[in-house]
């Protein structure tokens, strides 16, 4: 058996091998260590290999599903090795064969398609890189609905590719360098292979009718069938006709933007707190899913943007439709990962009876929707995909039991009436368990033995149960009755009669049985021909969860629809940041709306005023708004019209990355360098506090060349906060630059926020009353004062950090050369000899000579 073992264990690689024993999976060595502190079990020993004892644990077979969703979570792949022959065919090839194992699939993140296994609101895609001709291609699938998208990308796109789809796993060539990727071998990434097992995969002889893709692109998704390929052993999942994207029909979103903004994801890792988890108001898991991919690639094309909105304002307008369309999609199942599970042979009567059920509502709500007579055009668009499942539904509502069990293995999913053989097995079997029942009540009598039963289980059949202290008379050899088993408490016995009644009822109900099967063969067949029109009834579903579910949002929170223009503007009146105005409204207390106006004349906002005064928030809420109009979702303003934007950059908040060695000041420089060498005229910055990660004055410099930068190469929309007022001066000279402030009163000694914007550069930062809020002791605050009193007065007297600003040319510029100083003329002038005493006097006639003397 080990040697059986370590084959599959070689095979297994770097998975850990689920070995199966009966009804456990055992796993062994190294795997069963790792196995055993990842889930808490027990770590025992069994035998010996190479003179020591062999560490072992194992799992349930019935229970595998939860272990393995556990494995899978803390980073683990696993391989199933299950038994491909019975013990009985074993035995026939001789007393001591060992019976036969093989490893039937391989567990990955990315090849999941088990309920129990997935995230039901969230999508589980596998991404595949490859690269020909010197461009990269990129495929992704999510294998538990079929979702299949290929696209040619530059390098620099691969980090903010790799963010949107949030792969549960990145498949690569040898010799690719990614953190964290499953490298696979090269000869998997060919282009011209790829070529072949798409057009296997679809049955087609060319490629043609499926899409243009270039080699780059053939050779990522040659790499990904082939992993999913190698992933189950030859039974490839359900995959949709590829989409090709191009990377201009989305709204391009780096991965450190996606993070500050905290789209789908909040700063702690988890779903609650992001944008997605507070608008979401879906009733489906595809409608959730399908929510999260708009949120994630919002559209730059104006048209499909405008159907998108054409659909949610039609749910706004129709209160009864909205409530009519989310009280049905509430009910239905997910047909999308159903469909998902049968065609990677993973599925069963429960899964058909979810498509029997959600394909039936389909077909019910097409004949609703066709009475409305004022449809969008979305709308219309997804109707056709409804139709055509009547044949499918019909036979699946014949064929199966209302509610089948989960387990096809136990039988009882075939409706009585589909088939009159299967119910002339039952019937039989049926009387055999009757006739079993009429024995025991004749063993009864005859026995005397009141308490005898006769009872099933899976090693002993059906037999005869008595307790211990009535067991005497049935051990005579003249009682008919043949001792089988002793327990502690009963003895079991086998009868001749009771014999052959069992096996009256074990044949029909093996018989039975396999007429379900074959039946359930026959269906999931059936299902699986229709398997692209069902993806497209599943998809046009989410579509209208989503939909309705952003109408729902707009009515109740007072959601504008936002218009699409095509000049670079962002115009907001009454703007809110949608996640901070629920956190506040929980509390009680009300969200402050700003208004925000970004034109060709005044493209690039100066935002200054006090920390904790709103900056950070008004800057994110417009950005988000601008994710929200592109996705095709109502806006959290009274009033918004932008135009289009490309690229989408964040720069708000300190982090840093000290495992790639860069400290919060590194990672704010890398950050705001992709932004000067990436963003166009069409895209839009939030910049926040650049530059204040060093010392005063290298960062103020830092941040005077980076707002020039933005105003004059970049010409992009730009939000702008900071704390540095000497920034100010450059409205002067920059053209589209515009001064605004949060606004803030002190009250009786204490600091008032009142979180609103204003024209104009703010007065001062209030620095030591949020110092004052935040707590810090008296007697640090009190010196604070007088430092700062200091510094003010000495700016006031010599210029300060301000002198100097005034004539400083903009960054692309020649620098001029710095003046030559005179420290003695320098010293002399800031004598004044009617304020000094005699001995300063003295004093200071001594400090001249030195500067003489110091001088060529």
């Amino acid at each position: 058996m080990m040697a059986q073992y370590l084959a599959l264990k070689a095979e297994a690689a770097d998975c850990l091998l689920f070995y199966r024993m009966g009804d456990f999976f055992e796993l062994f060595f190294d795997d069963a260590k790792a196995a055993a502190a990842t889930l808490d079990i027990a770590l025992t020993a069994r035998g010996e290999h190479d003179g020591r004892p062999v560490p072992m644990c194992g799992v349930p077979v019935h229970a595998a599903e939860a272990y393995l969703a556990r494995l899978i979570r803390a980073g683990h792949r696993v391989a199933i090795a299950e038994q491909t022959e019975s013990p009985a065919a074993a035995k026939a090839r001789g007393g001591k064969a060992l019976v036969t194992r093989a490893i039937v699939r391989f567990v990955t993140a990315g090849t999941l398609t088990e309920e129990a296994l997935l995230d039901a609101r969230a999508a589980n895609w596998l991404v595949a890189l490859g690269e020909a001709g010197g461009m990269l291609g990129l495929a992704a699938a999510d294998i538990s609905t079929g979702r299949f998208e290929i696209a040619a990308i530059d390098r620099a796109a691969l980090d903010a590719e790799l963010a949107r789809y949030g792969a549960a796993e990145v498949v690569v060539p040898e010799g690719f360098a990614l953190a964290d990727a499953v490298v696979r071998p090269k000869a998997d990434f060919d282009s011209s292979g790829g070529a072949a097992r798409l057009q296997a995969l679809f049955g087609v002889a060319t490629l043609d009718g499926i899409g243009q893709f270039g080699r780059a692109e053939l050779a990522a998704a040659g790499g990904l069938v082939a992993y999913l390929d190698h992933a189950g052993k030859g039974t490839l999942p359900f995959l949709q006709r590829p989409v090709t994207r191009g990377l201009a029909a989305h709204m391009t979103i780096d991965a450190a933007t996606r993070e500050s903004l905290e789209l789908t994801r909040a700063s702690g890792g988890g779903r609650a707190g992001s944008l997605l988890d507070c608008i979401d108001r879906t009733v489906t898991g595809a409608g959730a899913r399908l929510l999260a991919a708009d949120i994630g690639a919002p559209l730059m094309d104006r048209q499909a943007i405008d159907a998108r909105l054409d659909l949610v304002d039609h749910y706004v307008r129709d209160g009864g439709a909205r409530d009519g369309m989310r009280a049905a999609l509430r009910a239905l199942p997910d047909i999308g990962r159903a469909l998902g599970r049968l065609v990677a042979g993973r599925g069963g009567p429960r899964d058909l009876a979810q498509l029997r059920d959600g394909l039936g509502e389909a077909r019910l709500m097409r004949e609703r929707l066709a009475r409305d007579d004022a449809m969008p055009p979305l709308l219309t668009a997804l109707l056709p995909a409804f139709d055509g499942h009547g044949a499918l539904v019909d036979r699946l509502a014949r064929a199966l039991v209302p509610s089948p069990p989960l387990d096809a293995a136990q039988g009882g999913y075939i409706a009585e009436g589909y088939d009159a053989a299967l119910d002339v097995l039952r019937g039989q079997g049926g009387e055999g368990r009757r006739a079993i029942a009429a024995l025991e009540a004749r063993y009864r009598g005859e026995t005397g033995i009141a308490a005898l039963k006769i009872r099933h289980n899976a090693v002993l059949g059906y037999h005869v149960e008595v307790p211990a202290r009535h067991a005497e008379p049935l051990m005579r050899a003249d009682s008919g009755f043949t001792h089988r088993q002793t327990l502690a408490g009963v003895v079991r016995f086998n009868a001749p009669d009771l014999h052959e009644q069992a096996l009256r009822v074990g044949q029909a109900g093996a018989h039975a049985l396999a007429a379900e099967a074959a039946h359930l063969e026959e269906l999931v067949a059936l299902a699986v021909t229709r398997r692209d029109a069902i993806a497209a009834t599943a998809d046009a579903l989410a579509r209208l969860d989503v939909a309705s579910a952003l109408a729902e949002l707009a009515v109740t929170q007072g959601w504008c629809r936002p218009l699409l223009v095509d000049q670079p503007c962002l115009e907001i009146s009454g703007g809110r940041h949608p996640v901070v105005e629920a956190a506040v409204g929980r509390a009680g207390e009300r969200f402050v709306a700003n208004d925000c106006t970004l034109t060709e004349q005044a493209r690039l906002w100066l935002v200054t005023g006090p920390n904790m005064g709103g900056k950070s928030t008004f800057l994110r809420q417009n950005a988000l708004i601008a994710v929200l109009a592109q996705a095709g979702s109502f806006v959290p303003a009274t009033r918004a019209r932008l135009g289009l934007i490309d690229r989408l950059f964040s720069r708000v908040g300190a982090s840093d990355n000290l495992a790639r060695g860069r400290s919060t000041f590194m990672v704010e420089m890398v950050e705001t360098a992709a932004i000067l060498a990436q963003a166009t005229p069409r895209s839009f910055v939030i910049l926040d506090e650049v530059g204040r990660g060093t010392s005063t004055y290298d960062g103020l410099a830092i941040a005077w060349a980076v707002v020039e930068a933005v105003h004059e190469d970049n010409r992009c929309r730009c939000l702008f906060a900071t704390h540095y007022h000497e920034l100010t001066r450059l409205a002067d000279r920059l053209d589209a630059l515009s001064l605004h402030h949060v606004r803030a009163r002190e009250w009786k000694g204490e600091l008032v926020l009142l979180h609103e914007l204003g024209e104009g550069p703010a007065d001062r930062s209030y620095g030591l009353a949020v110092a004052r809020l935040a707590g810090l002791p008296p007697t640090v605050l009190a010196r604070a004062g007088e430092v700062l009193k200091k510094l003010e007065a000495g700016r006031e007297k010599t210029g300060g950090i301000a002198a100097g600003l005034d004539d400083l040319p903009l960054f692309a510029a020649a620098p001029a050369p710095e003046p030559a100083t005179d420290p003695l003329a320098e010293a002399l002038a800031a004598i004044d000899p009617d304020a000094l005493t005699p001995r300063e006097a003295l004093d200071a006639l001594y400090r001249l000579k030195g500067l003489v003397a110091d001088q060529p």
